[in-house]
């Protein structure tokens, strides 16, 4: 039998913006259905790193595989077909739209359909079906008809997972969703994405430790543009230049 491959595999990928080195030759492998953190303090590289993935940035160097093909040069609308979703630190909705209409876009923008859009919803019954879905399994069944700006901000950031969700998605980005979120906010998100798919691979930039720790099953710790640890909660904690780095030293 062939050893099944990792959905994620990153070799020497770094990327210069005007002499300025923000990712310096990055390589990992995140396992099918694995839950991977990326810590680092700020201006460490790890939102650079997720645009690289995402292929919104372009790599100086390196290659970027998901699960086996070569995508360090596809544009971001390529490797979503391949089952690449990604969110953002700033909420990325249409506020003026349904939560449900922001859902159903998102649900048909992966499928000929979205060149449809002045025939009838009902016509495509499964496009509706997975919006609503998705709703419900990030808790905003109840808010369909809500007008999105109308949410609070934690809502707003439930309803950037639905949309991430509702193309079924291979591998999931988080870049940071716990930001701006009350503790009992957190703690909802964090209940809402430990619960997410096993099949669905993510990755998570999260600066909440804790959150890091309940959400990750490895850790990789990012520095200067460089992976300078990685393991299992316990490894990582345990780490000297992890300790220094968030306690007091460089």
């Amino acid at each position: 039998m062939t050893k099944r491959g990792p959905a994620l595999a990153l070799t020497g990928v770094a990327k210069s913006f005007d002499g300025l080195r923000a990712v310096a030759g990055v390589s990992l492998a995140v396992a099918a259905g694995e839950r991977r953190a990326i810590i680092g303090p700020n201006g460490a590289g790890k939102t650079t790193l997720f645009s690289l993935i995402s292929g919104e940035t372009l790599p100086s160097e390196g290659r970027i595989e998901v699960f086996g093909r070569d995508v360090t040069r596809l544009p971001p609308h390529r490797r979503a077909y391949l089952g690449l979703a990604r969110t953002y630190q700033i909420t990325n909705l249409f506020p003026r739209l349904p939560v449900l209409a922001n859902c159903v876009l998102a649900a048909q923008a992966l499928l000929p359909m979205k060149l449809h859009l002045h025939r009838n919803l009902r016509r495509y019954p499964a496009v509706l079906a997975r919006a609503r879905a998705v709703l419900d399994a990030v808790g905003l069944a109840d808010k369909a008809r809500a007008t999105a700006r109308d949410l609070s901000h934690g809502e707003q950031r439930q309803l950037e997972i639905a949309l991430a969700l509702a193309g079924s998605p291979r591998i999931l980005l988080l870049d940071e969703p716990t930001a701006g979120l009350s503790p009992a906010e957190s703690a909802l998100m964090t209940t809402l994405l430990k619960a997410l798919d096993r099949a669905i691979t993510v990755l998570v930039i999260e600066h909440d430790m804790d959150v890091a720790f309940q959400l990750a099953d490895r850790i990789t710790v990012l520095h200067y543009g460089q992976v300078v640890a990685e393991g299992e909660r316990q490894e990582v904690t345990a780490n000297p230049l992890v300790r220094d780095i968030y306690l007091g030293g460089s």
